[in-house]
């Protein structure tokens, strides 16, 4: 079976890194691109595009043409400058796909000491393959010389050495190359190519035969490698999306930490909130209330369909909104003055301009249109082209499985699914516990998110007529009412669930 150009290519990226001795960090610095792009192009998971030969060529001081060639051809044409002290000729895969097994043809006994043994190449083209049990990713370097006298008489069926072998005590060792058509990650059992909630099942299944159908034990397996398994997760929902989003762009200074345990400088809106003149009556003895204590069900996992910034950050003035954008402005709010709801900045109570993100913009914005407040007075912003669809195609995989595991009852699998969304969203930022990513404009955006679907909800509770008793966290409301007429209950992500009922005014 013939490899196809974009596989021949791979092979070859992996061949002349370790001739070079380089690192997938050393080829994405000299490429502009990042690590995590250059695995993903690796692992076919994006193409190498036309531009990325050009970069690849130059870099190791070939033309174009040498590099799409093949492997081995491609290594004859490397500089000998370029190549690592005590660089070996065995080519080992690196963090590659299973490529197309390579059948090499048969191997005709040896002639007549007379004549150098023949070689009959195997069928990838243009790039020279030795016959014999080469592995798939493995391509023997250099062109290949006639064989010796002495090689000529030996057994049919064995290949003819090159013609200076290296000494046997510094043979190549061969590497296994996988199977499967997804690189499985270490330690942990490779994903399906099927749909996406099969990658999440397989997990679960997996664990749980690791450890002989112990719950517990599989439970905590899967928690300790839900960072990796959601990251996976997330490169194989990107596949063959519209956009390829930015995974390491240039971070504005007013989204860097002032120090190592410090904060930034935007305000997400986390509320905190409750309505203090109810109180106060109901202290007094003036009003008694009968309270419910509303969950909203996996707050951060809906809050994932949000306009998140595509690529890097770019700085604007004006008080412009562009609705085809996303990022973090910075506004000059309006006075709230609505004792019955809360402001969608939450619990902020310093008066002056401060940095919101996108989320609480288009909140107030709305809330502007409502007659709530008047329109806040943006002055900068760091925006990108956005999209709402980024993160769209992991959401509802995860709901899937999500929905599907309370059906079944499996705690599992739910709470597998739980560390998965909420340290994606936790560690997407700074975390040093996730390399894949970093963009600390979509945690701050996906945070703020889930606390404007709050204040939503409060809206949607006080125009029909309860009483928003307070807010809180990221999931928390308390109204006093009839509240199943407004919402449903259930476990659904659009739906509620009581969490306590009390008496306000005992």
């Amino acid at each position: 079976m013939v490899m196809s150009t974009e596989e021949t290519l791979r092979v070859t990226v992996t061949a002349v890194t370790h001739r070079t001795g380089e690192q997938q960090a050393d080829v994405a610095a000299a490429l502009g691109l990042t690590q995590s792009q250059i695995s993903r192009r690796q692992r076919g998971l994006a193409s190498w595009s036309l531009a990325d030969c050009d970069r690849l060529a130059a870099h190791w001081g070939m033309s174009v043409l040498d590099l799409l060639a093949g492997p081995t051809h491609a290594l004859t044409r490397l500089p000998a400058d370029r190549v690592a002290a005590g660089a070996t000729q065995t080519l080992l895969p690196l963090d590659i796909p299973a490529p197309a097994q390579v059948e090499p043809g048969p191997v005709e006994p040896a002639p007549t000491p007379v004549e150098p043994a023949p070689v009959e190449p195997g069928p990838v083209e243009p790039a020279q393959v030795e016959p014999g049990p080469v592995e798939p990713a493995q391509v023997e370097p250099g062109p290949v010389e006639p064989a010796p006298v002495e090689a000529a008489r030996s057994a049919p069926g064995r290949r003819a050495p090159a013609a200076e072998p290296a000494p046997a005590t510094t043979a190549p060792r061969r590497a296994p190359v996988p199977a499967p058509a997804v690189p499985p990650v270490p330690k942990r059992v490779a994903a399906p190519a099927g749909p996406p909630a099969d990658r999440v099942r397989v997990r679960v299944d997996h664990e749980l035969a690791a450890h002989g159908g112990d719950q517990d034990a599989a439970r905590a397996a899967l928690i300790k490698t839900a960072i990796p398994d959601v990251m996976d997760l997330f490169a194989a929902s990107r596949v063959g999306g519209r956009y390829e989003h930015s995974e390491f762009p240039p971070t504005a200074g007013i989204l860097q930490k002032a120090s190592q345990k410090g904060a930034d400088q935007i305000w997400e809106g986390r509320p905190k909130w409750r309505a203090e003149e109810l109180h106060r009556a109901a202290r007094a003895g003036h009003v008694r209330l009968d309270v419910t204590a509303l969950d909203m069900n996996a707050a951060y996992l809906a809050a994932l369909k949000t306009w998140l910034p595509i690529g890097k950050l770019v700085h604007s003035e004006g008080a412009e909104h562009n609705p085809k954008r996303s990022g973090v402005h910075r506004v000059t709010p309006a006075v709230w003055e609505m004792p019955d709801l809360p402001s969608p900045l939450g619990a902020r109570k310093e008066p002056g301009d401060l940095w919101i993100t996108e989320p609480t913009l288009r909140l107030l914005l709305r809330c502007a249109k409502l007659g709530f407040c008047q329109a806040p007075v943006i002055h900068e912003s760091w925006t990108s082209g956005a999209s709402e669809g980024l993160l769209e195609k992991m959401r509802r995989t995860l709901t899937e499985v999500r929905k599907e595991a309370i059906a079944n009852g499996d705690d599992v699998t739910n709470e597998y699914v739980k560390s998965m969304y909420s340290k994606f969203v936790s560690t997407i930022g700074e975390s040093t516990a996730n390399r894949e990513i970093r963009r600390p404009d979509w945690m701050h955006i996906i945070r703020s998110q889930a606390f404007a679907n709050l204040w939503l909800k409060a809206h949607k509770a006080h125009a029909a007529g309860l009483t928003v008793v307070e807010m809180s966290g990221t999931d928390e409301l308390h109204v006093a009412g009839d509240w199943q007429q407004v919402f449903p209950e259930g476990r659904d992500l659009t739906q509620v669930k009581a969490k306590s009922i009390y008496t306000l005014g005992e």
